[in-house]
């Protein structure tokens, strides 16, 4: 009797046992798959990320920061940040009251103000200017002087039409 208890625990034990090996190995596989599928992934976002680098370096081609032959011409006047410099002189010309002066459009909703900037390079700015409803974009050139003083002269426009 007491031979019988022990052999049926045996079995009993060496069921268990194969049980857990198999079920692990069915999980270790499952893992596998997962891993596989989370490095495909992170593959596929390492390309992504690599191609935004790129984009963001295409978009920088044209900025001020990155010209260095732009940057010379201001070596002389010890400015951190010329472009920032630059873009906070060309919206105080929006401190002005009613239309900003270099936006040759009269607001129709309000006042047309200068929104977004960007430093081409030591000569040109492009600009967004909107009255919350129209829309626009100049062309500026612009010229800092040795006393930090910059003027602003525009060079081409365009007002947006709404088709409704």
């Amino acid at each position: 009797m007491k031979s019988r208890i022990v052999f049926y625990l045996l079995i009993f034990v060496s069921l268990i046992c194969l049980y857990l090996f198999v079920s692990n190995g069915k999980m270790a596989d499952v893992k596998d798959e997962r891993i596989a599928k989370l490095e495909a992934e992170i593959d596929q976002l390492k390309d992504s990320v690599q191609d935004a680098k790129l984009k963001v370096l295409e978009m920088q081609y044209f900025s001020l920061e990155n010209n260095d032959d732009a940057l010379a011409y201001y070596d002389h006047l010890q400015l951190e940040n010329p472009s920032r410099y630059i873009a906070d002189k060309l919206l105080e010309t929006n401190e002005s009251k009613g239309d900003n002066p270099l936006v040759p459009y009269e607001g129709m909703e309000s006042d047309f103000k200068i929104n977004k900037i960007k430093v081409l390079n030591h000569k040109w700015i492009l600009t967004d200017f909107s009255d919350g409803k129209y829309w626009g974009e100049l062309l500026i050139k612009y010229e800092l002087k040795d006393d930090l003083g910059v003027d602003f002269t525009m060079l081409d426009h365009l007002l947006y039409t709404r088709s409704e």
